[in-house]
């Protein structure tokens, strides 16, 4: 292999063992301003988006321990890569697929060193978030102790207007 390429394979497989996880899209008819415009969604996630050559790609998945089918990997192939919240690259990602629906097609992912189809990291992408699962179990949490209160508040109004409707008959 050329040290060029060589030097790039290298790259891509320290991208590949330094990110928490990488989606493989195939992607047909993007311009560079929708290319661009893309990117920059992706960099507020922390996402990097990168186009790959498809044997320089297999070569560097493999040289990190996971290796790709090269059956999935027909026409142009780019991979995106996810430094900081992996769920929110993906929503990221599958909403600009909802926006542009023939331009990008997700393959398939690796997440916590293991590879997902499709239809799985779709599943994945439609989970809530951190902040909404937390925000869900402080509403939880929350629900018991303010609907006990509202009870024994209901109770003890009631007896007061009992009294009150009492010493006005």
């Amino acid at each position: 292999m050329r040290p060029e390429k060589q030097f790039l394979s290298d790259d891509i497989k320290g991208k590949i063992d330094g990110s928490k996880g990488f989606l493989l899209t195939r992607y047909t008819k993007m311009d560079p301003n929708m290319a661009s415009k893309f990117r920059f969604s992706l960099h507020k996630t922390g996402g990097d988006f990168e186009i790959i050559r498809k044997r320089i790609l297999m070569k560097a998945a493999e040289a990190a321990g996971c290796p790709l089918d090269r059956a999935l990997l027909e026409g142009h192939i780019g991979i995106i890569f996810a430094d900081e919240d992996l769920l929110q690259t993906a929503k990221t990602v599958f909403k600009f697929k909802q926006e542009n629906e023939e331009i990008l097609e997700v393959i398939g992912g690796r997440f916590e060193g293991k590879l997902y189809s499709a239809k799985d990291v779709e599943a994945l992408s439609k989970l809530p978030s951190k902040e909404e699962m937390r925000a869900q179990f402080l509403g939880l949490l929350e629900a018991v102790p303010s609907q006990t209160l509202s009870v024994i508040e209901a109770l003890l109004t009631s007896v007061a207007y009992c009294l009150d409707n009492k010493s006005k008959t």
